[in-house]
């Protein structure tokens, strides 16, 4: 039985490049690298770069980091100022910002939770939308 998620692995083509982007821009905590990847973590999240050749994708699949409402404006202004590219506007409840990694990878650095999503949802349904 599935207890949680247990880490995401995202295949980098720079490992120098995208261990500085996700632990200098980011704050991940780095643990370990080697030839072929390295481990990180935030928070409970374990991430892991490994070396290969991302694949473009033209979906809306994405990975989004929590981050707190004290924090957003201030951690979005210092990921812009690195030169990050984002891949998108928000539309959505809470604040969001809509980034891509080195790699092209899509993230998201999200204030709210699944709660908060639903409560909105209360108000503003999505077109279709059946309640589980």
């Amino acid at each position: 039985m599935i207890q949680g998620l247990n880490h995401i692995t995202l295949a980098v083509s720079c490992l120098t490049r995208s261990l500085a982007f996700y632990k200098d821009v980011l704050g991940f905590k780095a643990h370990v690298k080697w030839h072929g990847g390295a481990y990180l973590s935030i928070g409970e999240l374990w991430l892991c770069l490994s070396c290969g050749k991302p694949c473009a994708r033209n979906d809306y699949t994405h990975i989004a980091f929590a981050v707190s409402p004290s924090d957003f404006e201030r951690f979005s202004r210092r990921v812009l100022s690195a030169g990050v590219s984002q891949w998108k506007k928000n539309q959505s409840e809470g604040l969001s910002l809509y980034i891509l990694d080195p790699d092209g990878h899509k993230l998201e650095l999200h204030v709210g939770n699944l709660e908060s999503r639903l409560n909105t949802l209360k108000q503003k349904p999505y077109d279709g939308l059946t309640w589980l």
